[in-house]
């Protein structure tokens, strides 16, 4: 009887764990299925977004904007010369499929005529360029430049690492310039 009890209890406690490895392995291909769909959703939303931004028509060369997309909750960053981009950046993203929330950290720039100033003859010098000239003709120029308070700093992305030194360059020679932050990703490394 003993016996018969132990293989019993045996067969329960073997049925037990199976039932467990069974409901973890379904319930991790579910978690994979979900953890893929939201990172689709995630793709689809940040492309719309990028679309969005790009299309507002006061956005300029001397704007930035940037986002993160986490789920639903699409966060803007950046910073703009005008309030009428940064409301119309929320307002087209709000109303894309998907979006739950948007959190807008867009820092508006302070007005000043020297940091107009400044921004033009930056353009000029970096644009002027001949490494550079092809950069400006683009209809979203992958290069700003935001000025504030003096300082100047560079974003966006070019092809080569000889392309981001020549606008750090450039745009650290023209007077009134207190600083240049080049923050210029590179799309293709220098090969070694």
């Amino acid at each position: 009887m003993k016996k018969g009890l132990s293989t019993f209890l045996s067969a329960v406690l073997a049925l037990g764990t199976t039932g467990l490895a069974f409901a973890a392995s379904v319930d991790q291909p579910s978690q994979q299925i979900t953890n893929s769909a939201n990172t689709r959703l995630e793709q689809r939303i940040s492309g719309e977004v990028r679309h969005e931004l790009n299309m507002i028509p006061q956005f300029t060369v001397f704007d930035n904007l940037a986002y993160r997309v986490d789920g639903g909750t699409v966060t803007l960053f950046g910073q703009v010369r005008d309030a009428i981009v940064k409301d119309s950046a929320e307002a087209r993203v709000k109303h894309l499929e998907g979006v739950e929330r948007v959190d807008n950290q867009i820092e508006i720039l302070p007005a000043s005529f020297n940091d107009d100033r400044i921004r033009r003859q930056v353009a000029v010098a970096v644009f002027n360029d001949a490494r550079l000239f092809n950069y400006g003709i683009q209809p979203v120029p992958p290069i700003h430049i935001i000025v504030k308070n003096g300082h100047v700093n560079l974003v966006g992305v070019v092809r080569t690492q000889a392309d981001k030194d020549s606008a750090f360059i450039r745009a650290n020679g023209v007077s009134g310039v207190f600083s240049v932050e080049n923050n210029l990703q590179v799309e293709q490394p220098k090969k070694s």
